[in-house]
């Protein structure tokens, strides 16, 4: 049984690619700062950190592949502090690939699907996917670039950053306001959480070939802040309201950032394998009511 190594282990999308790993027959090892409880059988620990160089060469060395989904996030959150973004997203994604150039071992990185907006995160992971793309060219890595969209699921925290679909869903079932930034009008390709993870492993696992673009995790729906505020509170079946308020740093007004999904082909799946908008969003209602109960 082959073990794969996992970066980020422990966060929301990490979960669920643990999970599918799992459920393929794979070892997972979590590379982190501590061990975590809880975790099934099958789970191993790495005790490091992406930013220890030394560390991540002796982790991916004795796995047979990497998915490296550590970092750090925050769009408005990381304004103030730049760096932070360059010494993890870069510096510490850098790390890995260094790893895989010397071990020759697969790897998959999680990118952003907004790459073009100009906030320290979406700079740092853009950045850090043009290397991926480099050395795939230039030194014969084998890096897929997942560009993952709008992610959500159960699973996913509301804070310390700020987050649309849980903010959403638990101010509903309260029957607060639902806070929209700007018009509401930006068009945002959610996709959930489960097909993300499978989108990962296959882009792991699968001969694909695909190392010299970024493969595009989203569903290529056009859905709004405005529509989906009002499928959340049809889904809750709440009293509560919209309310506008200005946008947040980092962000633009208006943007329409949707995935090409005809990049997705290299891994035979399409938006017809993923869970759709609505039922997606019940099975977050549903997971999110049980917390509270």
């Amino acid at each position: 049984m082959e073990k794969i190594l996992l970066t980020g282990g422990t966060g929301f999308v990490g979960s669920y690619v643990r999970d599918r790993l799992l459920s393929r027959g794979f070892k997972v090892t979590i590379l982190g700062h501590r061990p975590t409880d809880g975790q099934p059988p099958g789970v191993g620990f790495f005790l490091g950190d992406i930013g220890d160089r030394e560390a991540v060469l002796e982790a991916v060395g004795a796995h047979a592949g990497v998915i490296h989904l550590a970092g750090v996030l925050g769009t408005q959150e990381l304004l103030q502090e730049p760096r932070v973004a360059v010494e993890i997203n870069i510096k510490g994604c850098l790390n890995v690939f260094d790893a895989i150039r010397a071990h020759r071992k697969r790897g998959v990185y999680i990118s952003v699907g907004n790459y073009w907006m100009n906030n320290p995160y979406a700079i740092s992971k853009s950045v850090a996917e043009r290397f991926g793309l480099m050395y795939n060219k230039e030194f014969k890595t084998q890096i897929a670039i997942v560009r993952g969209f709008n992610i959500y699921g159960p699973r996913q925290r509301p804070a310390p950053v700020r987050k649309v679909v849980p903010n959403f869903i638990l101010s509903a079932l309260k029957g607060d306001d639902l806070v929209i930034n700007g018009s509401g009008k930006q068009v945002m390709d959610m996709i959930y959480v489960e097909d993300v993870a499978d989108i990962l492993v296959r882009a792991l696992l699968m001969d694909h070939g695909v190392y010299n673009r970024g493969i595009e995790a989203g569903m290529g729906r056009d859905t709004t802040i405005n529509e989906l505020a009002d499928l959340v509170i049809s889904t809750v079946g709440s009293r509560s309201k919209t309310r506008h308020v200005e946008m947040r740093p980092g962000e633009e007004p208006e943007s329409v950032v949707k995935a090409n999904v005809e990049t997705l082909k290299c891994l035979d799946f399409s938006p017809e394998d993923m869970t759709c908008l609505e039922e997606g969003i019940r099975k977050t209602v549903e997971w999110y009511r049980a917390q509270q109960e």
